[in-house]
Order: structure tokens, then C-alpha cells, then sequence
């Protein structure tokens, strides 16, 4: 929804919110200087550690790491999923979200045809009793069957075509609503033929695809709609509406194959069971699902393809993992799925199961050293070795440090020898978890000198606390295709800063939405910054020299090295000659320093 809704109107959105009206109107807050702070609301606690800041337009709890601007406050307190939460947040401040006219005029005939195409099914299926028939022998009831809109597509290649496809504008909206296949000598043909239908709903409760499960023998068991305008397998979950209509809250999600699980599960009375639609989870499923809930749980069949299907969601997990989320993993017994299962031992036990399932840290470790032997030395660099691109995809944090320490009493090194081992001698970021002191003494630049990290580090923690430095300096020449740490980094932020006039903290934040680079950048923010605001300008224009010299070094130690190993070229000999000058001077300079 984003890439529909422009992303000019999402940064204004933002920064014209108030956050601490968004907040406040939820959780109360108290005064702090010149934030506020609760208790928070995503976890329990006794003492305040939830911080809103009106500057930046940024919340952050230093007790469970919740972070994020109004509109991601909206979205994990309210559940709302992204586009959802930005009508919320436009509707606070009186504004409408902008919807191009083409956009309506060519998604509003899908949304109503793929409506009365459902009516259809829905109609179909009560004058057919060998459909009916076939859901009564599965267990399904009426009232489940009526809540999840299942139908039937009759047999015949006409079925929709002859009623809704009259004229040639009302084909076409057939063939772009999935609804109906394009033969090869002309014409169209039906594409659900003898098959319980189960509309697919987007969070507005609209049909935007169909799955299709045949009655008896024949392939595919499922089909469902193809890609369209409106549906996209990646992103759409089944049975997601339906869950959220029937609880406000959920405690975990549960993770399943087909739809008659889902259905199934639901007549049983567990609500919280969402499908994937035929394809592998990706990270749109589990965003979408972690704006829901804190735990999901994937439920598979035991067998090989069922380990295969959680190992791949467990790969597509890990980047997510921040802290406070959980993944867990259900391998039911050969020959079962959820649907069969409960239907045999009731709810009270599937949820027991439920309650029973795997963490991600064991199944990871199960899996891995499935097939090795611990005692043996050369199996326990193996398992090393496997774990360590699984671990560098974990965000910095007490999970991650857990999971390492798991994984080092396996291998049977001490934690610290084990990271040496597979970072070739850095050790995995810690996690404090202590909150940064926050001192309301005023702090000189000078003074910061200690709690700046790297020259990338402090760069970018200056243009996310003071955006407007970004249109006040522009970035060097040599710093556009140096490769230090943190540059590329830096070089998109100074760019979306740079682009927009008056373009806020907030507005920077949600540009990273969904991306790898938000948790880092949140941490930023959290940390108290030691620049006022009359001095981020010098500040950052010094980072900028700074790196600009460590550039220059970087390139004078490559050449240096291609030297030892070949003749340069002219023009490298040229540029080496350069640096070199260039390097001596600024050390030189830096030496007798500006007073001398």
C-alpha cells in the first residue's frame, strides 16, 4: 500500500502528527524535561522505561526495545496493518490520504466483480448437495461455512462467463480478476471448475482471490486466483480477516497450510490460525503477522517436506527477531494436519500441542545437528560453521546472545571463543540492557569525544537527530564511492534528508520501514545525543572531514599493497603520489594543530 499511497504524503503525514497526542490518547504520560514518559504498553513493568520525544516524533522503550514513529505506534498498539493505520493516523489530523482516479477506475470493477462472483459460488453451493455433502463429511458446520463465505464452482467452462460476462469490458474484468482463463483459438473458459471454493479476503473484509479445493480425484487438489492488481500470495494471509473479527488480541498466531485447516481449526473454536496461501512464508506474511502478535507459531506435518517448509520459514524469520518477538515450531504426527488432528483429539488437546511446540533456538539446533555427532571435534566446527550465516542474520540482542550461548554449550567453547570463531575475531554486538543515562547537564562537542563511535556512526546519528544539516552541507566528492563502514548508509540518508526541505526525524525513520537498517537507526535515536542543535552543523561537517582522511587512507594502503604485488600504472602512480602528499599534510596539520 505504501508503493499506492504517495511516499510525500506519508512524510508530511508524519511529521504533522503529534505524537504525543497519538500516544497520550492511549497511554497515559507524564512530563519528563522535555519528553514523556509511561509505562509501557507492549510489556509489563513497574518502573517507566517507555520515552516519547515531540522533537523527533519517535517513542522507544528501554525495557523491551518498542520503537517507532505515530504511525508505527498506531500499528503495533491498535493492530492495524500499514495502510490501514495511515487512515487512522490522516483521519487524527484531519486530512484525507490521496487515491489517484486511475487507481479507482481500474481496481473498483475487480473489487465488484470478484464479489458477485463469490455470491455465485455461494449460491451454487446450496443447490448442490454432493458439495454439501462432501463439507459435512469433513466436519465443517453451517455457520463456519457461512462466516468463511465457502462456495462451490459447478462443473461447466461458462459458469461465471454467462452470467457476468455479457460484454467485452466485463470479460476483460474477468480475465483481470483471475476469474477466467484466455483460450488460444479466442474466447475465455472458466478457471474454478468442481471445486469448494474459499474467497480470500483483503483487511477490509473485500474478496480479492479465490482458492479452489477439488471434490474427489484430479490435480491440482488447490488452485487458486493467479497474481493480480489485487492479489499477491506473498503478502495475503488466509483467514487473517476472519481471525481479527473474531478477537481483538491474540496471544500468538498459528501458522498453517491449507484452508480447510484454517477453516477447521476455526468450527473448533482456535481463532488464531492463518494460511499461507500454497506458497513459502515471506517476510510480508510475517510482518503482517507481527503487527497482530508478539509469537507465531508455524504448524507443519511431520514429515520431510514439513521440516523442509518450517527450516525455510525459519531462515525467513531470523531477520525479523527482534526482541520481545518469538517464533516456535509444531511437527504434527505422520499422516496428520491440523484439520484431521482436531477433528480426532478436540480443540482442548491441539491447543495443549499448541502449548508444547519448539522454540526457534531448538529447532535450529535440532535441525542442524540432525545428522552430527557432538563428540566427535570435527562435527562441532561443523555445527560452527552451519550457525554462523543463521546468526549474523539475527538482530543485535539478548535473543541473539541467548541463542550464541546455546549454541556454545553444544560446541563446547566458551561463548566468547565461539564468536571469535565465526566473526573472525569481532564479537557479536552486545545488547545493553540497561537504559543510557539521561543527563540533563548541557554537553560541549568536545565533551562527546568518548561516546562517539565510529566517524559513520556519528555521521548518521547527526542527520537523524538534525535533518536540516543534510541541505546545509553536502557530502564530499571522495565520500560518494568510498566504501568505509556506515557509508552507504549515510550516503541515502543524506539524500533523502537533502531532497526535501523541512524533512523531519520521523519522516527519515519511516522511510526504512520494513528494512534491515530501522533497528539500528532506532537505537540511534534512542541514545541520548550529545550535539545541540547550534552545533550539528560543525559537527557533522568535521565527521565529514574526518571520513573524507580515512577515505583517502583507505585508497593509499590499496595502492601501497597493489604496489607490493605489481607495477602501477601511470596514472595509478599519479594518484598514489597524491594521497601521499595529501595524507602527510593533514597528519602534519593535525599535529601542530589550529592554535600553532
Amino acid at each position: 500500500m505504501s508503493g499506492r499511497i504517495p511516499q510525500d504524503f506519508i512524510d508530511d503525514l508524519v511529521q504533522r502528527a503529534d505524537i504525543v497526542e497519538v500516544v497520550g490518547s492511549r497511554v497515559p504520560l507524564t512530563k519528563a524535561g522535555r519528553e514523556y514518559k509511561a509505562r509501557c504498553p507492549f510489556h509489563t513493568e513497574k518502573t517507566p522505561s517507555f520515552w516519547v520525544s515531540p522533537q523527533k516524533g519517535f517513542y522507544h522503550c528501554f525495557g523491551c526495545g518498542a520503537h517507532g514513529t505515530a504511525l508505527g505506534f498506531l500499528m503495533e498498539f491498535e493492530r492495524l496493518d500499514f495502510p490501514v493505520a495511515v487512515e487512522e493516523l490522516a483521519r487524527s489530523v484531519g486530512v484525507e490520504v490521496p487515491h489517484t482516479d486511475s487507481e479507482r477506475t481500474s481496481t473498483e470493477p475487480l473489487f465488484t466483480v470478484l464479489e458477485k462472483a463469490a455470491h455465485i459460488f455461494r449460491q451454487a453451493l446450496r443447490d448442490h448437495p454432493a458439495a454439501i455433502d462432501y463439507l459435512r463429511e469433513r466436519g465443517l458446520d453451517g455457520e463456519t461455512a457461512r462466516e468463511f463465505g465457502i462456495g462451490y464452482a459447478p462443473a461447466g467452462w461458462d459458469t461465471l462467463l454467462s452470467s457476468l460476462g455479457t460484454t467485452e469490458v466485463d470479460r476483460a474484468h474477468l480475465l483481470a480478476a483471475g476469474l477466467v482463463i484466455a483460450r488460444d483459438t479466442g474466447g475465455f473458459y472458466d478457471r474454478f471448475r468442481e471445486r469448494i471454493m474459499f474467497p480470500i479476503r483483503d483487511t477490509r473484509g473485500r474478496v480479492i482471490a479465490f482458492g479452489g479445493r477439488i471434490i474427489g480425484s484430479g490435480e491440482p487438489k488447490y488452485l487458486n486466483s493467479p497474481e493480480t492488481p489485487l492479489f499477491h500470495k506473498g503478502r495475503e494471509l488466509y483467514g487473517l480477516y476472519e481471525a481479527r473479527r473474531a478477537e481483538r488480541q491474540f496471544e500468538r498466531m498459528l501458522v498453517v497450510e491449507g484452508y480447510m485447516d484454517v477453516v477447521m481449526l476455526a468450527a473448533h473454536g482456535i481463532r488464531n490460525a492463518v494460511g499461507t496461501l500454497g506458497t513459502a512464508t515471506t517476510t510480508e506474511h510475517l510482518r503482517r503477522l507481527f503487527g497482530v502478535t508478539g509469537e507465531i507459531v508455524f504448524c507443519f506435518d511431520g514429515d520431510r517436506a514439513g521440516r523442509d517448509a518450517a527450516w525455510r520459514a525459519l531462515q525467513t524469520s531470523l531477520p525479523l527477531l527482534q526482541d520481545g518477538r518469538q517464533i516456535r515450531f509444531l511437527l504434527l504426527p505422520d499422516n496428520e494436519d491440523p484439520d484431521s488432528l482436531v477433528r480426532r483429539e478436540g480443540a482442548e488437546a491441539f491447543t495443549g500441542r499448541i502449548g508444547t511446540s519448539m522454540p526457534l533456538s531448538g529447532f535450529m539446533i535440532d535441525s542442524l545437528t540432525r545428522d552430527l555427532d557432538l563428540d566427535n571435534l570435527a562435527d562441532k566446527a561443523r555445527l560452527a560453521a552451519l550457525a554462523k550465516p543463521l546468526l549474523a542474520q539475527l538482530p543485535a540482542g539478548v535473543y541473539r546472545e541467548l541463542l550464541t550461548e546455546e549454541l556454545a554449550r553444544c560446541v563446547g567453547l566458551p561463548r566468547n571463543r565461539l564468536e571469535e570463531l565465526m566473526t573472525g575475531g569481532a564479537p557479536l554486538p552486545a545488547h545493553d540492557q540497561k537504559p543510557p543515562q539521561r543527563s540533563t547537564r548541557p554537553v560541549r562537542p568536545q565533551d562527546a569525544a568518548n561516546r562517539r563511535g565510529s566517524l559513520g556512526r556519528q555521521a548518521i546519528s547527526l542527520l537523524l537527530h538534525y535533518p536540516a544539516v543534510a541541505s546545509q552541507i553536502p557530502l564530499p566528492h571522495a565520500l560518494l564511492s568510498a566504501e568505509l563502514r556506515g557509508l552507504e548508509l549515510l550516503r541515502e540518508l543524506h539524500g533523502l534528508a537533502s531532497s526535501r526541505s523541512g524533512v523531519g526525524t520521523a519522516a527519515l525513520l519511516e522511510r526504512f520501514r520494513g528494512r534491515s537498517e530501522l533497528p539500528h537507526l532506532a537505537q540511534l535515536l534512542a541514545e541520548e545525543q550529545l550535539i545541540g542543535a547550534a552545533d550539528a552543523s560543525t559537527e557533522f561537517a568535521d565527521c565529514l572531514e574526518r571520513l573524507v582522511s580515512a577515505a583517502m587512507q583507505q585508497e593509499l594502503a590499496a595502492l601501497l599493497q597493489e604496489a607490493s604485488r605489481r607495477t602501477l600504472s601511470a596514472e595509478e602512480l599519479s594518484r598514489l603520489a597524491d594521497l601521499q602528499r595529501t595524507v602527510v599534510a593533514s597528519h602534519g596539520t593535525a599535529r601542530r594543530g589550529p592554535d600553532n
